[in-house]
């Protein structure tokens, strides 16, 4: 049950990318993920209230509340720290650093959780890494150098808590229904996510956004709500080091929805990305 949660969780988080290509191209990122914030945090309330799981959050034990606090702020350093280090250097060193958390997410999963280290996860989480790396490639838009190589500890400490927000909430889910957990988590990300836009100044450019940039917020929104909740589903019934990787498949599907739907060209390295990571997968849920 895990595993199809988790595959369903990366069919919606392909769509979260695709609703966004579609319809919010020119809204400001960090504004548009404190808006799909809310949008996420009203669909996690409507669950959690219509399960009737609303009255045990005062139940929670002061240990879940600490490690479901903890995983969203570990959510929002890895957004913080990921976008300042792309300001900082060059796209084509960051991104693949940032993908690597799946990578640190089993190592992860193994050292705390103690879940054991099966060869065909080892070797999923391996195939999975190469193939992400072969599907960035060799980004031809660089950044102008800073004479400075401390963007990739950003980088490396945005990947790191990227791989941190998943074991903490796995932890903290213990014994916690998982829509409440991610009811909660989201309030802590929302916070975050608004902190920053009411700090950069980005939330007077909500006035700008078109009818049609909200409608696709909203549906995005929606997509990313949805993926959370069956994730976090998945990881509170599985195992981290299966539900995590296969959460990444969403990169090949939102590859083939971009073939179908947006009519992009299939380059050689995608293919052979997808093809790879595909495989990992695989060997994952086998």
């Amino acid at each position: 049950m895990s595993i199809t949660l988790a595959f369903i969780a990366a069919l919606f988080a392909s769509l979260t990318s695709i609703l966004a290509k579609i319809g919010i191209e020119d809204v400001n990122s960090n504004l548009a993920t404190a808006i799909r914030t809310v949008i996420v945090l009203i669909m996690a309330f409507v669950i959690v209230l219509i399960t009737g799981q609303l009255d045990t959050i005062p139940e929670i034990s002061h240990k879940a509340f600490l490690f479901i606090i903890l995983s969203g702020l570990a959510t929002g350093l890895s957004w913080l720290f990921f976008f300042r280090a792309l300001a900082m250097g060059d796209v084509s060193k960051v991104v693949p650093i940032d993908k690597s958390s799946v990578v640190l997410t089993i190592l992860f999963s193994i050292l705390v959780l103690e879940e054991q280290a099966l060869p065909h996860i080892m070797a999923g989480g391996a195939l999975i890494a190469v193939g992400t790396f072969v599907l960035i490639g060799k980004n031809e838009e660089k950044k102008r150098f800073s004479g400075s190589q401390f963007y990739i500890v950003h980088a490396i400490l945005g990947a790191v808590f990227a791989a941190l927000t998943t074991i903490l909430a796995k932890i903290g889910m213990e014994g916690v229904d998982s829509n409440v957990a991610t009811f909660l988590r989201t309030i802590v990300i929302l916070l975050f996510a608004w902190a920053i836009v009411l700090f950069k100044g980005t939330f007077r450019e909500m006035k700008l956004i078109s009818n049609k940039g909200y409608l696709f917020l909203i549906l995005s929104g929606m997509a990313t709500g949805l993926s959370w909740l069956c994730y976090y589903a998945a990881i509170a019934i599985g195992k981290v080091s299966v539900v995590a990787p296969i959460d990444k498949f969403s990169v090949v599907i939102t590859m083939i929805l971009g073939f179908v739907i947006l009519k992009e060209k299939a380059a050689k390295q995608t293919i052979i990305g997808g093809l790879i990571i595909t495989i990992g997968t695989v060997l994952l849920v086998f």
